[in-house]
């Protein structure tokens, strides 16, 4: 859905008005915070001026200028890594999540070495920057998206988050699997973590795939699975044929208010994380529209459900 420049306007000075409420007064339990795979064209300067002016408190980083091996950036080497941790304090901005493509399902010795060694790597960063959480993903090359794993790609995901849940646990760092691809059932992923014997590892709920993919109402999933949950992923769509089109947040069909008030109801204390792909899907609103929009949307929804 497009907006006027007169709604974006007024939007931009609500949110502004926002922002500075939630830094001067810090009234919700539950922090907003936005993916870098929605602003691929930023430089972490502007990611972090553009986070401080609309009040998020943190950011989660997935690539940066569009890149995803963050460990490789020069951003993130070496002694660089101080004056950005300096960033991001005169920012008064946190860093969420690190986020890895790891993947704990490949199935190839080779290639499941190099999954296990990259997610290391962004394990290695994470500890440097001080973030709390490294993302991998529990898929394979099979089966198909969408479909339920079998016993053989379950067991590899779990003794994958093992090894990781082991390496992390000293340098202070959790590892978090996301609700995606062959693991979006509740039932699937609450086996997993009844399997898991980590305390340093968890779960990111993407909260559009267990409702879009997975079908599920999202107060069963925080039911069956919210104990797990330590970072939220939200974003919005409509039907599209037989797959999915991103719109603005609450202009889609996905219940993120309800989604929220889920977790609200578990006494959730982590990140909402607006997950705006314009790195997959360039055509979508740019960021200083889409992210700003997210932020007043879901301000509002906050705000509903402190009153109820």
């Amino acid at each position: 859905m497009q907006r006027t420049r007169r709604e974006f306007l007024v939007g931009l000075s609500f949110t502004a008005a926002m922002a500075a409420f939630a830094r001067n007064a810090g009234t919700s339990a539950m922090p907003i915070a936005f993916s870098t795979l929605g602003c691929p064209k930023w430089d972490l300067p502007q990611i972090l001026s553009f986070a401080r002016s609309r009040g998020f408190a943190a950011v989660e980083l997935r690539g940066l200028l569009g890149n995803m091996d963050l460990p490789s950036q020069p951003a993130f080497l070496g002694t660089q890594i101080a004056e950005t941790k300096r960033l991001f304090a005169e920012n008064h901005v946190k860093i969420a999540c690190v986020s890895s493509s790891s993947r704990m399902g490949e199935e190839d010795p080779a290639k499941r070495s190099k999954e296990i060694a990259d997610a290391r790597r962004f394990i290695e960063l994470a500890s440097a920057l001080g973030a709390p959480y490294v993302r991998v993903f529990g898929d394979g090359a099979t089966p198909p998206k969408g479909t339920a794993p079998g016993a053989e790609l379950k067991a590899r995901v779990v003794d994958g988050l093992e090894q990781l849940g082991e390496y992390a646990g000293p340098k202070s760092v959790t590892v978090i699997l996301e609700s995606h691809d062959n693991f979006t059932a509740s039932a699937t992923l609450k086996e997993v973590f009844e399997r898991v014997n980590s305390q340093h590892v968890a779960l990111l709920w993407d909260a559009h795939h267990t409702y879009a993919t997975g079908g599920e109402d999202p107060e069963f999933t925080v039911k069956q699975i919210g104990k797990w949950i330590r970072h939220t992923h939200l974003k919005d769509s409509v039907a599209s044929g037989d797959d999915r089109k991103y719109v603005l947040t609450g202009r889609g069909t996905v219940p993120v208010k309800k989604q929220i008030e889920a977790l609200q109801s578990i006494g959730y204390r982590g990140y909402l994380c607006f997950e705006w792909e314009k790195v997959w899907h360039p055509d979508l609103e740019e960021p200083e529209i889409a992210i700003a929009d997210y932020a007043e949307v879901v301000r509002g929804y906050l705000g509903t459900a402190a009153k109820n």
